[in-house]
């Protein structure tokens, strides 16, 4: 998702980033007015696009503000046409099992409302502004008609993602009251089937609108939108039950223990002889029985480069966070993304007895998916 949106500033420290799906906004919305030969149509055009991208901005802050205020940083914001993303730092959530699902709820919630409030404000703003306007004359959202763009744009976004269709802020609602009674994925799943009812509907309105020529764009529209919940909820779906394997995988599983490691005296031109003989990425530096940094072979090859021969102690990476291997794979995944490591050296009673990288954990993971099958599998027969 990130590798799909650029970035465009921050907003009370968080990252705002629009995704590029937003050009089909774009170019759906000058269609429309293509049909009309107004030399500002184009600026009308682009005026109604600030509309909705405002909208959205607003509505994501407002969960991304609620999920701070509730203890979970948000770490970005990726704009989508129809809504958002905020990119929570579940690594550094205040852990709260028993209200967690209340916690969830107004997260999900805060957007929505936050765009009914604007649009309810805006509506107000208006009438005792310019008496004679009509909040309901047609078109209801049009380049033509920005003021009152306001309010529909706020009011559709605010009640479309009220809608219990899974990944919308309504579905991750039900999902909450659903991890009451089941686990997350569980709940997950129950949330998934109801947003694909919707998202099967959306669709088949969308092709019904579509056979009309006055209705052909809204059609359109709507199917894409049907498509975009349906592949949502499913990549939604997976990932909590990756999460819940996540969970119960300890470290000791899945971690090297046979490994190389560099000493900080080691020359960069020794640690680059010892990693040809290694598939390994990153390494452990020890000095006797004490791990004191992380380097990994780009950076040798990168200082090498640039500076000729030095020494492993100079190019390390002295921040760097252990684990028990007792963990879980998930706490792994938790602080590899938390100070962006590509390496997790694991530890027990003090001792280096294994390293688990980015690169090893998915390869394991794989691996250890099929034998559970097949244990499955030969359980059955």
């Amino acid at each position: 998702m990130r590798s799909w949106s650029i970035p465009v500033g921050r907003l009370f420290g968080i990252e705002i980033r629009i995704h590029l799906t937003f050009l089909f906004l774009l170019v759906f919305l000058w269609s429309t007015a293509a049909a009309t030969q107004d030399a500002t149509a184009a600026l009308r055009v682009l005026g109604l696009v600030g509309v909705i991208f405002g909208s959205v901005v607003l509505h994501e802050l407002g969960h991304a503000l609620v999920a701070r205020g509730s203890g979970i940083p948000a770490k970005a914001i990726i704009l989508l046409p129809i809504g958002g993303i905020t990119i929570l730092d579940e690594a550094h959530a205040i852990p709260d099992p028993i209200n967690a699902w209340k916690r969830d709820i107004r997260i999900a919630v805060a957007g929505p409302l936050v765009n009914l409030f604007i649009a309810g404000l805006s509506a107000l703003i208006l009438l005792a502004a310019m008496p004679g306007i009509s909040l309901t004359a047609r078109p209801l959202l049009h380049s033509s008609a920005l003021l009152r763009s306001i309010v529909w744009s706020n009011l559709y976004l605010g009640l479309f993602n009220l809608l219990p269709a899974y990944p919308m802020d309504g579905g991750r609602a039900l999902r909450a009251v659903f991890s009451r009674r089941v686990d997350m994925v569980r709940a997950t799943q129950r949330a998934v089937r109801i947003g694909h009812v919707f998202s099967i509907l959306m669709i088949m309105l969308g092709m019904l609108l579509s056979s009309r020529t006055e209705t052909r764009w809204d059609g359109y529209w709507l199917m894409m939108i049907g498509f975009f919940l349906f592949a949502g909820a499913q990549l939604e779906e997976r990932s909590a039950v990756f999460q819940s394997v996540l969970q119960s995988v300890r470290l000791e599983e899945v971690m090297l223990t046979d490994f190389a490691t560099l000493s900080p005296a080691d020359t960069l031109e020794d640690a680059l002889e010892k990693a040809v003989h290694t598939l390994q990425d990153d390494f452990p530096v020890v000095r006797g029985s004490d791990m004191v940094g992380v380097v990994s072979r780009q950076k040798i090859l990168e200082a090498l480069r640039a500076e000729g021969n030095g020494y492993v102690q100079a190019v390390m990476n002295r921040i760097f966070d252990v684990a028990a291997k007792q963990e879980s794979l998930a706490s792994a995944f938790r602080k590899l993304s938390a100070h962006n490591l590509s390496i997790i050296p694991v530890v027990d009673e003090q001792h280096l007895v294994g390293i688990v990288t980015l690169q090893n954990l998915m390869h394991s993971m794989s691996l250890l998916a099929e034998s559970r099958k097949l244990r499955r599998e030969a359980l059955d027969s």
